[in-house]
């Protein structure tokens, strides 16, 4: 069972990590400092877009309008920093068995 605790951990580090690529990509996309029509940047812009788009739609449905400010990948990554640390609270429930 500590295997299943640390993948879920990976899991939720690697999910952080996208979500941090894609902000920082967002912002230097806006501030013309990355190109999409670049063949490299766009690939890689429009897969994280596919990629996270329906859960941050899913968090923009609830949130209410901010008028163009954007705090899905906010939440998103305080969603995912909840979960750590309640995998980790509860992380003797992995190492009883």
């Amino acid at each position: 069972m500590q295997s299943l605790f640390q993948i879920l951990m990976l899991i939720l580090d690697l999910i952080w990590f996208i979500i941090i690529v894609h902000v920082i990509m967002s912002w230097l996309i806006n501030f013309q400092v990355l190109n999409v029509r670049q063949q490299f940047v766009g690939q890689i812009w429009y897969g994280l877009n596919r990629l996270l788009e329906p859960a941050y739609d899913k968090i923009r449905s609830i949130l209410p309008p901010m008028g163009g400010l954007d705090l899905a990948p906010l939440i998103a990554l305080i969603l995912v920093y909840a979960l750590r640390i309640i995998l980790q609270n509860n992380a003797g429930f992995f190492y009883a068995y």
